[in-house]
């Protein structure tokens, strides 16, 4: 186990040892890789306890329920699935060659093999699950793997770190640690493949370094997801999924709801449904450890930065629940700014954080074209029961995926890749998809004894009638 700081240039020596040891075992067994999988595994179940801690500790506040949930169960579920088919996606399929090579014997197949050593670099708001969740992934295609996590969560870091000191192979999985700079240096080495989970500007950055070794990269960046509430909408059903969406991790989520359409004549039921929930939720915010702080300062000046700067424009905001005191900690309510100026920074940047913007519209139209003038985003909602409409939604929108009538349900299906498009990301992970991501699909063909382009003349000295024998077969 090597755990790489700024001041320790030891990552280049890291990687080389992962990839001497994939040269030595290129081909994997389905047997090897699953027992790399049990170990990630067992160092889970055996130090969720720690880990679950530390990320409290980090947040400064963040129910161990949640926790436990979010990123032991929901990476437990990423590695199980994998293990459990790892040799059924790795079976090669046969593929038909073309004609006339098929009648005369030849075969072809596609094949799936592994990359090598890939760098996975977490986030601070799902720490261990950004990491894990990729990882069963990187591990069933047979690939060995560094994993980085963020420095935002340094107990986080630190209890992942420690815990692969007794259950892992620094050879087969590492972990390192540090700040932006061991992560420069991380996306600067000739990894096999990259992932990434955070901001845009960092994806950027992620992306650049990468370009120089042409290593490629699975972005995952977030980005402003959109919420369309239909006419056909139950507008108590739609506030109260909103409202539980956007009380996830206290709206720290990569998929949270971030501004929501509404019919201009639902507005006010529709915010009145919102505060009602999420003071049901949370009937106070100080000092409530159902309540998951911001993870630091800079983020919490950020986000009362965008509502302050959105109040000074003139735009209304509604609190929930609104109640004195919450200012002496990271901890805050829902605050929820009606349509604010488009010039705004809540108008422009990702939320990340328990503050929605919500918007009133006439026409299903000016929604759809105000989300299109937009980044492509990694999550659309549509609430509604309008068949018709839902179908106009989904095919005049892109996003990285879709819930209907719910919020962030979409990313937990383990048969169905995740992933976002544009500048919410590239690439995807999850199940048969996150199996394919990481491996190098490789196509064999096995020719046939008989090789038939001499009997046709198609090898020089070419026949008188070559050309008007091809030509013959251009047709539409």
């Amino acid at each position: 186990m090597t755990i790489v700081t700024s001041a320790d240039p030891g990552l280049g020596e890291l990687l080389e040892k992962q990839q001497r040891q994939f040269r030595s075992q290129r081909s994997s067994t389905g047997a090897q890789r699953r027992k790399r999988i049990q170990c990630v595994i067992d160092m889970l179940v055996a130090r969720t306890d720690e880990i679950v801690d530390a990320i409290d500790a980090d947040f400064g506040g963040r129910h161990p329920g949640y926790s436990t949930t979010n990123d032991v169960l929901g990476s437990l579920s990423a590695l199980k699935y994998a293990r459990d088919r790892l040799e059924e996606w790795m079976r090669p399929q046969q593929r038909t060659p073309f004609s006339p090579y098929d009648q005369l014997g030849a075969t072809a197949s596609v094949h799936y093999q592994p990359k090598g050593s890939v760098a996975i670099i977490g986030t601070w708001n799902a720490p261990v699950f950004t990491l894990l969740s990729p990882l069963a992934g990187v591990l069933a295609a047979g690939n060995r793997a560094v994993l980085k996590p963020s420095e935002v969560v340094p107990h986080t870091s630190r209890a992942l770190a420690d815990a692969a000191v007794e259950f892992l192979d620094p050879a087969d999985i590492a972990v390192v640690t540090g700040g932006p700079d061991v992560a420069k240096a991380l996306t600067s080495l000739p990894f096999d493949h990259i992932v990434f989970t955070g901001g845009e500007a960092a994806g950027r950055s992620v992306m650049a370094n990468a370009a120089l070794n042409l290593v490629p990269v699975t972005l995952e960046l977030g980005g402003k997801s959109p919420v369309i509430v239909g006419r056909s909408a139950d507008i108590a059903t739609a506030a109260y999924r909103i409202a539980v969406g956007k009380a996830t991790n206290s709206g720290q989520l990569c998929v949270g709801p971030d501004t929501v359409y509404v019919p201009a004549e639902a507005l006010e039921p529709f915010l009145d449904a919102v505060s009602a929930t999420y003071r049901e939720l949370f009937p106070t915010i100080a000092g409530n450890p159902d309540v998951t702080a911001i993870v630091d300062d800079r983020h919490v000046a950020r986000i009362d930065g965008y509502v302050r700067q959105a109040q000074e424009l003139g735009a209304r905001v509604v609190v929930a629940p609104d109640e004195p005191g919450t200012t002496d900690e990271r901890r805050r309510p829902l605050r929820i700014v009606v349509d604010p100026p488009e010039s705004a920074a809540v108008s422009q940047e990702e939320i990340f954080g328990p503050v929605m913007v919500v918007r009133a519209y006439d026409d299903l139209g000016q929604v759809l074209g105000a989300i299109n003038s937009g980044r492509k985003p990694l999550a659309l909602y549509w609430f509604g029961q309008d068949d018709d409409e839902r179908r106009i939604v989904l095919e005049c929108t892109t996003s990285g995926g879709v819930t209907i009538n719910d919020i962030a349900m979409h990313p937990g299906m383990l048969d169905a890749p995740f992933g976002g498009i544009g500048s919410s990301g590239m690439g995807h992970y999850n199940g048969r998809e996150g199996f394919l991501e990481f491996s190098h699909t490789r196509t064999v063909f096995v020719s046939p004894d008989c090789d038939p382009r001499r009997e046709w003349g198609m090898l020089p000295p070419y026949a008188d009638g070559y050309r008007a024998g091809m030509s013959a077969q251009v047709t539409p």
